[in-house]
């Protein structure tokens, strides 16, 4: 069984910058494909990015592609989400979870998830 913690959210100025961090227990971590997640109040939980268990290989919701990276160290058993020019409507509680099919945007296809790590973005 994988457990996941995040950290890093906090509250940060519209343009700014954060980086999130999701440590793992578990020696399968390096074996699975990673993917962060969001959700806002009153709104489902919605894809963010993900990386394939090599760490080569990334895919992007549009509302972040070009402003936001994805990474991971397997050596750490951690995963990472640089978050450049974040705006208000980034706001939202970030969890990330371990997936079983590379490509997927569906949190259904996600698991192991987190407590979660709050970012808001002020405008």
């Amino acid at each position: 069984q994988v457990q996941l913690v995040e950290s890093g959210g906090g509250l940060v100025q519209a343009g700014g910058s954060l980086r999130l961090s999701c440590a793992t227990s578990g020696r399968t971590f390096s074996t699975y494909t990673m993917g962060w997640f969001r959700q806002a109040p009153g709104r489902e939980r919605e894809f963010v990015a993900a990386v394939n268990w090599r760490g080569d290989s990334t895919y992007y919701a549009d509302s972040v592609k070009g402003r936001f990276i994805i990474s991971r160290d397997n050596a750490k058993n951690t995963v990472y989400l640089q978050m450049n020019s974040l705006k208000p409507e980034d706001t939202a509680v970030y969890y990330c979870g371990t997936g079983s099919r590379y490509g997927s945007r569906l949190w259904e296809d996600f698991g192991s998830w987190g407590q979660g790590t709050q970012v808001t973005v002020s405008s």
